[in-house]
Formats: structure tokens, sequence, C-alpha cells
């Protein structure tokens, strides 16, 4: 690595603290991505994203996530309306719905994607926030269409007293319709009233209508908007666990910590912008080395989920092949993996010394142990060891005679060190990340809200489903099946 690899590689915000010295971008190329940047228009890409304008252009949406997280509760223009009164409206009935909940012994959320990821990763996380009181009831997250998820859940579920919350942008989503109406199913079984059934059934959605049809009563629903991405909505009423879990202070304090990351977003210059520099090193790594994954390494098993959720938001938000005019782009979201450290060491760092692929790291640690066992304090300082010392490792590598025991180095990494992870933190690291992805998005001219790639699988599985249902050869299904899925066909049909 360079021996002064920054002017400066030490940015904070918000408490938080982004370490970009084993990035191995000296201060002359840090000068050239900042201008890239300016030359970009990042910046009034910022501010149009903020002021509510329809960045989402193919879908002729804005996307104001932010404003989901605006306790100042100043006003939000879309559009001309302030979207503000609804917003508080729908923190007012959460705040309402937790001081009903009494008796309530497992609470089923039934969601996929964006209604799932956001919502699990922070009831485990704050699961392990030591003096973090939970109101002790048992929440399931159901999200597979594969019954074995389903069935382990309602062994457990006590049906008189549970409750479930249906969470689907557009309520068509056909895992979460499925697995709602076999929920339901299970309460009539288990001789629930009609009555009953419907005091225990809750919606998020942005579809009132459809969550009527489905028979939840107006009272249970909590709308979302068509200018949040699924993605980017743990924020909203999809976040109800959380509340429920932990009370209502709790996600508030989780939405605090990222409308302060928001603030630095969008105030901040583009030289001390913590998404900006993380999105720039990343932009940087591409660029110089070609780079076609990264990982994320909480050092920290509270966060262990922390790289299933940015799975989603990067490549779902990013993994596109063109641009926002259409014509093809050079880079775009990298492959995403990783999982907690140090249990991350002894699975695939092999490969990240002495592979032939760079593979960039966010190396996330916590300074504060995540337990108030006599053993914390030696425990956490032998996780943090290991954290600074694989960073390191990377960075500089290892000269020998024998090939075999070669580091190569100049693998790049940041460190991103949080006070401690309570709601806050994890509400300002997650919005971290969601700013930093939206830039990288700018800066690739990619749309970052929209996902079209997901579709075309959805339409070719309703005529295969259709194929396996009825048990007939499947080249008599139609046109969309090819002969290698018609084979496959009849093998289950059989």
């Amino acid at each position: 690595m360079p021996s002064k690899p920054s002017a400066n590689p030490i940015h904070t915000a918000v408490d938080v603290i982004l370490d970009t010295a084993y990035q191995g971008i000296d201060a002359q190329a840090w000068d050239g991505l900042f201008a890239q940047a300016h030359k970009s228009g990042l910046e009034q890409f910022i501010t149009d994203l903020f002021a509510g304008k329809h960045v989402n252009a193919s879908e002729n949406r804005a996307a104001l996530h932010s404003a989901l997280r605006n306790l100042s509760k100043s006003p939000v223009l879309l559009d001309g309306e302030d979207v503000m009164p609804a917003v508080s409206d729908v923190w007012r009935r959460i705040d309402s719905l937790c001081n009903q909940w009494v008796g309530v012994t497992d609470v089923i959320h039934i969601g996929i994607g964006g209604s799932d990821f956001g919502p699990r990763l922070a009831i485990e996380a704050l699961s392990h926030v030591p003096g973090l009181q939970s109101r002790g009831m048992r929440m399931h997250f159901l999200s597979n269409i594969d019954t074995a998820e389903l069935a382990r859940i309602l062994q457990r579920a006590q049906p008189n007293s549970t409750r479930v919350i249906i969470v689907s942008k557009s309520f068509t989503t056909l895992e979460t319709t499925m697995n709602a109406k076999a929920v339901v199913n299970w309460l009539k079984d288990n001789d629930c009233t009609s009555g009953q059934i419907a005091h225990s059934l809750f919606a998020v959605t942005a579809n009132i209508a459809a969550a009527k049809t489905f028979g939840i009563e107006e009272d249970n629903i909590y709308p979302f908007w068509d200018w949040v991405g699924g993605r980017y909505s743990v924020w909203s009423a999809v976040g109800l666990p959380i509340a429920l879990q932990y009370g209502f202070k709790t996600f508030q304090d989780f939405l605090a910590g990222a409308h302060a990351m928001d603030l630095h977003f969008r105030s901040a210059p583009l030289e001390e912008n913590l998404p900006v520099i993380m999105a720039l090193a990343l932009l940087y790594q591409q660029q110089t080395h070609d780079i076609k994954s990264f990982a994320a390494i909480p050092y920290a098993d509270a966060l262990d989920g922390f790289p299933k959720w940015l799975q989603q938001l990067d490549m779902e938000s990013n993994g596109k092949r063109v641009g926002r005019d259409g014509k093809p782009v050079k880079f775009s979201s990298p492959v995403v993996f990783g999982s907690s450290g140090s249990n991350a060491q002894h699975s695939y760092f092999q490969l990240f010394h002495q592979g032939t692929e760079t593979i960039p790291i966010d190396f996330i640690a916590v300074r504060k142990p995540m337990s108030d066992r006599p053993e914390a304090v030696a425990h956490h300082r032998i996780l943090m060891s290991n954290c600074l010392a694989q960073a390191q490792a990377l960075a500089h590598g290892k000269d020998a005679k024998n090939p075999n025991e070669v580091y190569p180095g100049k693998r790049p990494s940041n460190l991103l060190l949080l006070p401690e992870l309570n709601a806050f933190y994890l509400g300002a690291l997650l919005a971290l990340y969601e700013n930093r992805t939206v830039a990288l998005g700018a800066l690739w001219n990619i749309n970052s809200f929209d996902q079209p790639g997901v579709e075309l699988g959805k339409v070719l599985a309703k005529p295969i489903e259709q194929a396996l249902a009825s048990g007939s050869d499947a080249i008599e299904a139609g046109d969309s099946i090819d002969d290698v899925t018609a084979a496959r066909i009849n093998y289950l049909n059989s």
C-alpha cells in the first residue's frame, strides 16, 4: 500500500468513524475522485432526492424514504403536498398499537424481500443490546414459500394469542399472500372465530383496497406509499415489529439515528460526506482493479444479518446494465456477501488473502461489548484485535520463499466504527449504507429505485406452475416454456 494512503483517512458523522487508510487511495487520487463526483452532478442529485423530485424516472416517482424518519416533522413536499402529516399519523397509530397489545404471545410477520430483511435484521440486532427490555412476544418472520418455514413457526405459535402482520406494498406478492392464507387457515383449524381472526390480522401496504378485499379491517391497515421502495421501507410501518417488541421509544431512536445520518448526507460537503466517501472508494476499486465483488464483515454477532440486508439494498438497487439514459453502463453493483467476524475468518478469508481476485471489504466494528457477561471485555478485546489484524494483513501482505506462504497484500478495506450498537446507531448504520447506495447509483448514472429485472422470472413461473399442477406434458403448456424447462417439468410430473 502507499506509505501515505490519504491526506485524511479518518472521517466522522453522527459519532460513526470511517477509516479509509487501507483503501490504497492517495491524496491525489482522492482529489480526482471528488472532482469526478462534482462533475457527475452528485450534489444536485442529493438535493433533488430530498426535495421530492421524481428521481425514480422509470416509474415517475420520488424516492422519499428519508421522510419516514424525519422526526423534525419539517415539511417534505411531494408535488406540492407535504407528506409529513400522513407519516406522523402512522407514527401515532404505531404508538397507540404498542399500548393496546396485551397478552399477545406470538407475532407472525409475513413478507418477503424488503418487507422482511429490514425488520428481521433490526429485531435480531437489538435482541443483543444489554439492558434493552423486550415486551416478551415471540417474533416470527415468515417469508419463504417453502412450507418448512411455515410449519416451524406454526408449531411454536399459540393461535388464540397470535397476531399476524401481512406486509406487501402491492398486496399481490405471491409468496406473501399464499403464506397469509395458510396462516388464516391455521387460525380457523384451531377454532378461532371469524371475529377473533379479524381482530388478529394487520396489514402494511400501499394497496389498501386489496388488503380490505383480503378481509383485513380498515383500522388494522397501516399505509405506506408508492414513493417508498420496498428495500428502503423498514422506516415505515414495515418496521412495526421493532416498536411492538421493544417499544415505540426504541423505534423512534432507530428513526432518529437514520435521520441524523440523512442530515449529514444532505448537508456535508462531498469531501466530508461519509456515504459519498464510501461510494467513491468502491468506485475507485472498480476503476483501478476492476473488482467484481465486495464484502461486508461486521465484527458483531448481532449484525450477522446485515450482509443479507445489504445484498438486497445494493444488488436490487444497482444491479443494472443500462443507465438512466438507457445506454450501457461501465460499472454497476458488485456481488455483495459477508457474515459476522470472526466466524468469517474461519470460512472464506483464505480467498481474501491469497485468492486471485481483489475483494474490497468493509470491516464494521463496535467499540463496546455486546453483552454484560463477566467475560465480555476480554472477549471483545480479542474480537477487535482480530478485526484490526485482518485489515492489516490484507493491506500489507507477507513475502516468503515458499510461494504458498506469500500474501500479496494491497487488498483494500474500510474500517467503520460504531460507538455502541443500540437502536440509534443501528438506524445510523442502515441509513449510511442506503445513502451510499444511492450515491453510487448517481455516480454510475443508474436508477437505484426500480427493479425491472425481477419480473421476468415471475412471469415465466405462472405457466410452469400451471403445467406442474395439471400433471400434463409440459410441451403442451405454451411457447414460453423452453425444451430444457419442459423436460424438467416432466421429471417432476412423472
